[in-house]
């Protein structure tokens, strides 16, 4: 058995595929590599693509150090790229209509939904009642390939999918699947930001994303961050200001919240000018509430909201985005290592304390 796929892209076998994946046992558990075989044919609406790239989260970091609730046994990780190997019945498409064909080099939503509950008919289908979640599912040894520390993923109906340009590298495209995304539907929450005041706390992935969008849609943007390296960075993608978590930022027209950090969210509501929107998007694991003055919030004009994983249109968005923009911000940068899938639990201790963001996670086995 190689080290990759042995599948070149655009072809497949229709016997059994010899595939790998990283089980999660639970906190303070090792990974496990785990060998088992998935049929080459994919079944109605579903897509079988070769996994490139993955990246590990911040939310694979929470959820290994226990900060999180998860199945157990579960195959983590949700940020990755790959190559379509084969095509279930259903004429499965891409966002924009583009055809799934095998050969063909997508991202995926972290989501799939099923379209026809109330929530996904309100226009919410990152909170549809029937919800399936890459990365988050509880383990089945039948049909395990449903996260991206794997070798292979089998793509379900109601996946959003969208095709990435040739000339963005795999690292940069990764995260677009997560963060990238996660950004676009926190600026799209935002409103216009021509001529705003806007103010973003964290620089880590999303956080260093957003002021690179909120800087092209014309804002000034002060980000906030404790790390000196993060704060250089967030200079060198548009941010006006850096300044550290002591610094009064200024009135805000917009605030993005994107640290998950108490004080952080303190800060941004703080911050929020008469007729302002706060966006809050890293609170995504428990913490301290934070409290706020009706008062405050009538007599100022004030609005905020949450954002929790996104649409397929802000995945459509983070990669028009990426494949316009990497050149001009160093977005490569932030993903370091090469780590394989029998070294993922070296790639979560080297993201625990480094400066940048992503530790990349290659599908080979040494």
């Amino acid at each position: 058995m190689t080290d990759w796929v042995d599948a070149m892209p655009g072809t497949i076998s229709d016997g059994p595929l010899d595939v790998h994946y990283a089980r999660w046992d639970g906190v303070d558990r090792p990974f496990t590599l785990v060998a088992t075989t998935t049929p080459g044919s994919p079944g109605e609406g579903e897509v079988l693509v070769r996994i490139d790239l993955a990246t590990v989260c911040g939310s694979d970091l929470h959820t290994v150090n226990g900060k999180r609730p998860s199945p157990v046994p579960v195959l983590l990780g949700h940020e990755q790229v790959g190559t379509v190997l084969a095509v279930g019945p259903g004429s499965p498409s891409c966002v924009d209509g583009t055809p799934v064909v095998p050969g063909l080099r997508v991202v995926w939503s972290v989501t799939a939904s099923c379209g026809t509950c109330p929530r996904c008919l309100r226009g919410h289908p990152q909170k549809c009642r029937e919800l399936r979640k890459y990365g988050h599912e509880p383990l089945d040894e039948r049909a395990p390939l449903t996260g991206g520390f794997a070798t292979h993923c089998v793509l379900l109906p109601g996946t959003a999918i969208v095709a990435v340009p040739d000339e963005l590298p795999d690292a940069v495209a990764a995260p677009a699947s997560c963060a990238t995304a996660t950004v676009a539907a926190v600026i799209a929450a935002a409103g216009p930001l021509e001529g705003r005041e806007v103010l973003v706390t964290g620089a880590g992935m999303l956080g260093l994303t957003a002021v690179a969008m909120a800087a092209l849609g014309g804002a000034r943007v002060t980000a906030v961050d404790p790390s000196p390296a993060r704060r250089v960075c967030a200079g060198q993608f548009g941010a006006a200001r850096v300044l550290d978590v002591n610094e009064p930022p200024g009135p805000a027209d917009i605030a993005l919240e994107l640290s998950g950090r108490t004080d952080a969210v303190r800060t941004c509501l703080s911050a929020l000018d008469v007729g302002g929107t706060a966006v809050l998007a890293g609170s995504v694991s428990p913490a301290d509430a934070v409290p706020i003055d009706p008062e405050w919030l009538v007599r100022g004009l004030r609005t905020v909201t949450g954002v929790h994983n996104y649409r397929p249109v802000d995945l459509h968005s983070a990669v028009a985005f990426l494949a316009a923009r990497h050149g001009a911000h160093p977005f490569a940068d932030l993903v370091e290592g090469a780590h394989s899938l029998k070294d993922l639990g070296a790639a979560v201790r080297a993201a625990q304390g480094a400066d940048a963001p992503r530790q990349a996670v290659l599908p080979r086995l040494g």
